[in-house]
């Protein structure tokens, strides 16, 4: 089934869908009752797309429960102080929870409860096993369809909201039908146990109807499952969840299908123009979402690869970027040089990507999209080369200073951030390196540095020359370089004249986000070095 934006699907002659309180008005569908929604995992995509929603929707139409088993996440989500930082969340949070939105541990009552379940919970690379540095490992998923199967005594919408391969929704499938016959059995001898203790006024034929009754509700339960990728952009992921250049319903060909797509059509329509919602094929919106991230990442690797071409040949990679952006084909978006793509989506779903076409045999399908990772790979590479050789070959004993931890500004994340590349790099060439990032904790920058040593001994001699600090002239005082690693605004507004009168000579800048004043900063007295130009 793949649908037209445009076109309208109605439901059938049935009063309700899966007793999940719809009606059907004309080609519309509304909803007749207070709809709970369960996210399971309380992650970022969970978390934050779970509260939007609920702050989005009227209060007596839809109630959002966020479930994850871990206590610790959740009483942060409780708490004045969010797990994630993300502009705006705070107020969205402080608005809506405790009215219809919750956190909590109880996965029992939240699934059993609920009428929509989106799955939320990571798919991290398989670093292990078959597929290992490529598959997405979902083991998660498989936790949380088994969960739901073990739980339901109802009918449920189940949802896939994290990134996953395609044909991932028939595993869901196949795990909650195989399952909840071991579930409705269970909750039989729950019923029938019940039944058991009533009054011995009660006929065994009044006993025996109730029990008929019951096992005919349970053999009506139905696992309908839909893929809602979500397209986020960390640091502007509310925004993105508010105005999003499109929701994609995707679900099979079938009359339940369409039902529910269309209750899930419904409560996005609180908040989301109707035309922007579409309706399409399953296994088109799982690949939808590996796609679009691909496609974005090889737009970065891309100007990326320019970047090293304009360092050789005089061009200004900026001036490139910008004449490109002015075609209506291209576009200026995604077109900023720099030291490299991070985050937790991007090569992880490039490579997934990379792995589905092998399993396949594309392989020269397979080996196209793996350029992408290796390009980045290789201006990270070329980045660290030139601090290197413009500090004369050795950096042992000198101080770098790091602005920026972050994968990208306006968030605290460090998954695959460039500046752990960076970084460890440093290390290993005996430099001192000094950081300061706005956001990210000093535990996770630690954590960071532990992951990426193959040993305790060796983390135990790296982590001597790891300094942290609180802000950025504590950080620079003393250096011999600064290197933008984060595209923080701050770092565009602070008064590199202090700094400078504070640094080592030379005074090295090496801006690896094309963020800095490079004209000023000559005139101030710095070197200074940066991405696709020659100054």
């Amino acid at each position: 089934m793949i649908c037209s934006k445009n076109k309208n699907y109605t439901l059938n002659n049935k009063s309700d869908y899966l007793n999940c309180g719809v009606t059907k008005i004309g080609h519309d569908v509304k909803l007749k009752k207070l709809i709970n929604i369960c996210y399971i995992g309380a992650g970022y995509v969970g978390g934050t797309s779970g509260a939007v929603m609920a702050y989005k929707c009227p209060e007596d139409k839809v109630k959002v429960t966020i479930c994850d088993t871990c206590e610790s996440k959740i009483n942060a989500w409780n708490s004045e102080k969010l797990p994630i930082f993300e502009p705006g969340l705070d107020e969205i949070v402080e608005n809506s929870r405790g009215k219809n939105l919750f956190f909590t541990t109880d996965l029992e009552n939240s699934i059993k409860n609920a009428d929509i379940i989106f799955i939320s919970v990571g798919t991290p690379t398989k670093n292990h096993g078959f597929g290992s540095g490529q598959a997405a490992e979902l083991g998660y998923v498989e936790s949380a369809a088994r969960a739901i199967a073990k739980f339901s005594n109802s009918s449920k919408v189940v949802v896939e909201k994290s990134t996953v391969p395609c044909k991932t929704a028939e595993h869901i499938q196949t795990i909650l039908n195989s399952n909840k016959a071991k579930c409705c059995k269970s909750e039989e001898n729950k019923e029938f146990n019940s039944l058991s203790r009533k009054s011995s006024d009660s006929t065994i034929n009044e006993l025996l109807n109730d029990f008929s009754n019951i096992n005919e509700n349970e053999k009506s339960v139905h696992f309908e499952i839909l893929s809602n990728p979500e397209f986020l952009a960390e640091g502007t992921a509310v925004n993105d969840i508010l105005y999003p250049d499109r929701i994609l319903i995707g679900g099979k060909d079938n009359e339940e299908a369409v039902e529910a797509q269309n209750l899930l059509k419904k409560v996005y329509s609180y908040w989301i123009p109707e035309d922007k919602i579409i309706l399409i094929n399953l296994w088109s919106a799982e690949l939808s979402k590996l796609a679009a991230n691909a496609m974005l990442a090889q737009r970065i690797s891309s100007i990326n690869a320019l970047s090293l071409l304009c360092e050789k040949v005089g061009a200004d990679i900026q001036e490139v970027s910008y004449a490109c952006g002015l075609d209506s084909r291209i576009g200026p978006k995604f077109m900023n040089a720099s030291v490299g793509f991070g985050g937790s989506c991007f090569k992880k779903d490039v490579l997934n990507l990379v792995y589905l076409c092998n399993s396949f045999n594309l392989n020269e399908v397979a080996e196209y999209w793996k350029q992408v990772v290796k390009m980045n790979e290789h201006r990270k590479e070329m980045f660290i080369k030139k601090i290197f050789e413009k500090l004369y070959h050795t950096l042992l004993g000198k101080h770098i200073c790091i602005f920026g931890f972050a994968f990208k500004k306006n968030t605290k994340d460090t998954r695959e951030t460039p500046a752990i590349t960076v970084v460890m790099a440093l290390l290993d060439e005996g430099a001192e390196v000094h950081i300061y990032d706005p956001k990210v904790p000093k535990h996770q920058i630690l954590e960071d540095v532990r992951y990426c040593c193959s040993s305790e001994s060796e983390y135990k001699r790296l982590i001597k020359n790891v300094k942290i600090h609180d802000n950025a002239y504590d950080a620079s005082h003393d250096s011999d370089a600064l290197v933008v690693c984060t595209e923080w605004d701050e770092f565009s507004t602070l008064d590199y004249e202090r700094i400078y009168n504070d640094m080592n000579r030379p005074s090295y800048i090496f801006d690896g986000r094309l963020i800095l004043n490079h004209k000023k900063l000559k005139e101030i007295g710095f070197e200074v070095e940066t991405i696709g130009k020659n100054l």
